[in-house]
């Protein structure tokens, strides 16, 4: 029986996420509720359920968009990862899936497909079935930036054997000058913080508004924490985590205020943040990306390496339908 494709609405809504959560590589940024934070009209959503008969095999989370004279279906611009999502699936599905796909977008006048996957532990099962199956159908790596993770160890009086040597010095110079660590919704006083940083180190502003922070934290109140270092009653610096999978947590917005920095927050907030993180049974922690464009910023990457950070891919994929390939 072949496969069928049909588009997202709004009455897919009640089962959509139960099966992103119970999927083999289903992540917090595939969900409905996540992609629901964006407000009415800034994307025209395109997302797409691979059926064999009354089965769903998979689900693609997308929008489509006009991009240089394309008409291109994207997964997913509103999210950091988007990709296919699937329980149990085999080779010969994952090109049944991929070749249904190029069909789908070649018969609604797509001339172009961009599709961006998480790194491979966010999967529950590791497979590059898909990643295969796209290459052998046409599909070209557009860039491969790398993310910094953490593998997390197994107790978390081994959580300081992570950092190097002038790492743990910082963070035990921390905790003695009494830097507190805590979970705080002060979601305000973060963010202030955060435009500064930001401001000072790249001129630039968060790509999340404070009410879509705010917004999201509301919506996944078990899965997006921040985390704030103290000095007294100041918050001195901040990181909201996002809980991705029951693997693998990440980071959002580093951040810290200048004037206090000989106090070493940063270092101190992770030491407590992968205790955390172990206890709980995460097993990755995950910086996110130090190349913009495949082009590495060196000190960023430096910089997550300290708490023990190896850099992993995290792949987007084209397929241009109008190429040599794909005639």
């Amino acid at each position: 029986m072949s496969l069928t494709i049909s588009r997202f609405t709004k009455e897919d809504e009640s089962w959509w996420d139960d099966y992103i959560w119970q999927a083999d590589n289903g992540t917090i940024f595939h969900t409905r509720r996540f992609l629901s934070y964006h407000p009415q009209g800034r994307f025209v959503d395109h997302s797409l359920i691979f059926k064999r008969k009354n089965s769903i095999r998979a689900v693609l989370p997308a929008i489509e968009m006009e991009m240089d004279k394309d008409r291109v279906l994207y997964s997913h611009r509103g999210a950091s990862y988007g990709g296919f999502v699937y329980r149990d699936m085999g080779i010969a599905e994952a090109f049944e899936v991929v070749e249904a796909l190029k069909k789908y977008a070649r018969e609604n006048g797509f001339t172009r497909i961009l599709i961006t996957l998480p790194p491979l532990v966010y999967m529950n099962r590791y497979s590059n079935y898909i990643d295969f199956a796209m290459l052998q159908n046409g599909f070209r790596y557009l860039k491969r930036e790398i993310s910094s993770v953490v593998q997390l160890p197994s107790h978390p009086d081994q959580v300081l054997s992570l950092f190097k040597s002038e790492a743990r010095t910082a963070t035990r110079k921390s905790i003695k000058s009494g830097i507190e660590i805590r979970l705080s919704d002060d979601y305000d006083t973060y963010y202030e913080i955060l435009k500064q940083n930001l401001k000072l180190r790249h001129n630039v502003t968060p790509t999340h508004t404070l009410p879509e922070l705010k917004k999201l934290a509301q919506l996944f109140p078990d899965r997006i924490h921040l985390w704030a270092a103290y000095l007294g009653e100041q918050m001195i610096a901040g990181v909201v985590n996002f809980i991705c999978t029951p693997r693998v947590v990440l980071a959002f917005y580093i951040s810290d205020n200048k004037e206090f920095q000989q106090y070493r927050s940063v270092n101190n907030l992770f030491y407590h943040i992968f205790q955390w993180a172990v206890q709980e049974g995460f097993q990755f922690y995950d910086f996110g990306i130090f190349t913009v464009n495949m082009d590495p910023n060196w000190g960023l990457g430096k910089f997550k390496e300290n708490f023990g950070a190896r850099g992993l891919f995290r792949d987007s994929f084209e397929l241009l339908m109008w190429s040599p390939q794909n005639p």
